[in-house]
């Protein structure tokens, strides 16, 4: 779901979920490089911009940033809501780029000192990510890639329906369309060894949403989508839906439904970083 009103939904547990020591491992990367020109920074399938609001005060010194997307909307929206400072107060500056990123090739990441995406890799292919992870390597730019379904989730109180559910998600989440073999569940672990076979610094963190009470809007909305993604992988649950998303619906609305949704963040050094 790449809707604005669902990505705004989402960015506070984004925010809340995402690994902070690997934010302070760039953070130290990037003093280490000592750089005097602005820090070329690109987000890959940007969205609203929700990386860049995150990340670009986290970071020291001056950033440039290249927000990559395919939704001109998102970009103009991304673009207006970026940062024009850091916390150290240097300037940031962004500019949008319209198009499939899956394109980019090593040539075009020359000059780049970090790659950012987040909630993205999981929508690639195997090959899409062999890709991004030798350009990146090639040219010495990190890599920091959050929010990659693990296709761990835990509902408390349980329900016999849950893990039917699950396992027909994942299984859609690792479907074919348009001839594209989506990794899914598997994302995280493919770009990690895809980074680490081409000799760079690999870091793993869980990076879990936890629902509760306070986000009862955000878990509602993901149970609406995940359970009609099931459906629609294994079309026979269909009969049984209805009465379990009211169920559902009726203990996230009282308060009583906790939710954990698995995700994962992997960071890249460059080969030869400390």
């Amino acid at each position: 779901m790449c809707a604005p009103d669902w990505l705004a939904l989402r960015e506070d547990a984004d925010a809340a979920a995402r690994a902070p020591d690997l934010v302070e491992l760039v953070r130290v990367h990037h003093l280490a490089a000592g750089r005097r020109a602005p820090a070329l920074i690109r987000d890959l399938g940007c969205g609203t911009g929700s990386m860049g609001r995150w990340l670009a005060p986290r970071l020291p010194g001056p950033q440039e940033w290249v927000l990559h997307d395919r939704d001109p909307g998102l970009l103009a929206s991304a673009a207006a809501t970026m940062p024009s400072s850091t916390a150290d107060g240097a300037v940031v500056s962004a500019r949008t780029h319209h198009g499939d990123f899956t394109d980019l090739r090593t040539a075009d990441l020359s000059g780049t000192a970090l790659v950012t995406a987040s909630a993205v890799l999981d929508l690639l292919t195997a090959e899409e990510v062999d890709r991004l992870a030798a350009a990146c390597t090639e040219v010495g730019a990190a890599a920091l890639l959050t929010l990659s379904v693990t296709g761990d989730v835990e509902l408390a109180p349980a329900d016999p329906l849950d893990a039917e559910f699950a396992d027909a998600f994942n299984a859609h989440q690792r479907r074919c369309t348009n001839g594209r073999r989506l990794l899914g569940p598997d994302a995280g672990a493919v770009a990690a060894d895809a980074f680490a076979r081409r000799g760079a610094v690999v870091k793993v963190r869980p990076s879990p949403w936890r629902l509760g009470a306070g986000q009862a809007e955000l878990a509602e909305e993901w149970l609406r989508a995940w359970i009609a993604a099931a459906c629609m992988q294994q079309p026979d649950l269909e009969r049984g839906a209805g009465a379990y998303l009211g169920r559902r619906l009726d203990a996230c609305r009282a308060g009583q439904l906790r939710i954990v949704v698995g995700h994962v963040d992997v960071l890249a050094l460059p080969p030869g970083a400390r």
